[in-house]
């Protein structure tokens, strides 16, 4: 049955019309706040479509919502799953430089990412260390997880030989191939100075430091640490 909006009638050879609609009125949003259930309103396919409407809205905020939290949920997953790796490549004191070069090797045979930060080559990460640890002088290396300081050569030492090690990286991201863009060493050449770490004021002045890099010319390998930021 057509319901009472549909104009059925049609003149004999006219074009088909489109049907045309009645504007709600103030009685009958009355009605529809005030539907008497044994009277049937003559706005009921008001109130049809907009139970649809509100049906539609519903879904749309629900699917935004499950939307969002499976985005929240990928990115603190890829933040807890990776290792930061505090440590010196320098060999200055043999006993860290060793230390170093164990905990390194211990956390690349697990084969997990691992975001290593080597302060020799940006002072940068020494003012990380101290605000983390709350310590002027910190040891190095230490290692983080989620945030989590989980200790120097030692305790990661004891933390692997315990298979404790182990148990915390399931589920966590591997790792991946060598970067093509570094080959590994996790920084580039600063493309602002070419790694010279001066650059001249067209204002006067002459050459000034480079604030884009480090005291080496150097930046973190886009590539390797887009997906840190």
């Amino acid at each position: 049955m057509w319901p009472p909006w549909v104009n059925t009638t049609q003149s004999s050879g006219a074009a088909c019309r489109s049907p045309s609609f009645s504007s709600p009125t103030l009685k009958d949003l009355h009605a529809l706040l005030h539907d008497d259930p044994g009277q049937r309103s003559p706005s009921h396919a008001l109130r049809r479509i907009l139970h649809r409407a509100c049906l539609a809205s519903t879904a749309l905020r629900a699917l935004r919502s499950a939307a969002s939290a499976t985005s929240s949920d990928a990115l603190d997953r890829r933040r807890r799953g990776v290792f930061v790796l505090y440590f010196t490549s320098l060999r200055v004191v043999r006993r860290t430089f060793e230390d170093c070069r164990a905990v390194r090797s211990i956390l690349r045979g697990l084969r997990i990412a691992v975001d290593e930060r080597d302060l020799s080559m940006d002072h940068r990460f020494l003012a990380e260390l101290q605000a983390a640890l709350d310590c002027p002088q910190p040891t190095l290396p230490q290692v983080f997880l989620a945030g989590r300081c989980l200790g120097g050569a030692d305790e990661i030492h004891r933390l692997h030989e315990s298979g404790e090690l182990k148990a915390l990286i399931d589920g966590l991201a591997p790792a991946t191939s060598a970067c093509d863009r570094c080959g590994g060493a996790r920084f580039v050449l600063c493309a602002a100075c070419s790694g010279s770490h001066k650059r001249y004021n067209d204002k006067g002045g002459g050459f000034r430091a480079c604030d884009e890099c480090n005291e080496n010319g150097l930046v973190r390998c886009p590539d390797c640490f887009a997906s840190a930021a």
